[in-house]
């Protein structure tokens, strides 16, 4: 496939590994699938590589295709590659350590999603509404544009954004606006689906309450998410 002067010189552009490799292996091949961003360049968690490559302007596009062990994966190609199609997302910001301090002295040096306490080191800077949908706002970041997160509930905000047709069709802010993983605050759905939900994290000297119903799930032969059900029901009846 031939591709214009401009979107080469935007590939080309890239230098960063992760993303590079994507861009590389989609010009030799065409494409390149889940599969083999594990298997050929071992990256655990393919999806963000893919996304790498979109943070840097470049369009992709995903379709599902039969793997090796006769399960769906998926396929990954550059998209529409016009001018216009990219305009909005090159030049990306980066996050700046004045940022993250910005952040930790809003909400304290802890994770948005699991409210877990943290080294500010090991908090990662988000976008609440994912950059593929909102892009980063003309002029100076603006802090509540951000959320800080540890590395796993980054890994799991990024697999339910990517999985949801907001994140791939309507790409409409307002509706991430009302979501779970922007504002676990204030919500009406998770990635567009009928979900509550409500993660806790017992730290230091409240780890003994977590032990305690986990011998009382032993007990009961039910599972710990089941007895702070039925404990919180009580509790509001």
């Amino acid at each position: 496939m031939s591709y214009s002067k401009e979107f080469l010189d935007l590939l080309k552009s890239v230098t960063a590994k992760r993303p590079k490799t994507v861009i590389d292996h989609i010009l030799a091949h065409g494409s390149i699938t889940t599969e083999e961003l594990k298997d050929k360049y071992g990256y655990n968690h393919p999806p963000r590589a893919v996304r790498d490559v979109k943070e840097c302007g470049i369009p992709i596009v995903m379709e599902r295709v039969e793997g090796s062990y006769g399960r769906k994966i998926a396929v990954y190609k550059f998209g529409d590659f016009k001018k216009e199609s990219i305009k909005k997302f090159t030049g990306r910001t980066a996050f700046s350590k004045e940022l993250k301090e910005v952040l930790i002295d809003k909400y304290g040096s802890k994770c948005f999603i699991y409210n877990e306490i943290m080294d500010a080191r090991d908090l990662q800077i988000d976008h609440r509404v994912p950059y593929e949908v909102g892009g980063d706002s003309e002029g100076e970041l603006n802090p509540d544009d951000f959320m800080l997160l540890s590395a796993s509930a980054n890994r799991a905000k990024s697999w339910s954004c990517e999985n949801c047709s907001n994140w791939n069709k309507e790409k409409d802010v307002t509706i991430c606006l009302s979501c779970y993983w922007a504002f676990p605050e204030d919500y009406t759905h998770i990635a567009q689906k009928e979900i509550r939900r409500v993660d806790l994290i017992w730290q230091g000297k409240d780890i003994f309450v977590y032990e305690a119903l986990k011998e009382k799930s032993t007990e009961l032969d039910k599972e710990i998410q089941e007895i702070i059900k039925d404990i919180l029901l009580i509790s509001i009846k």
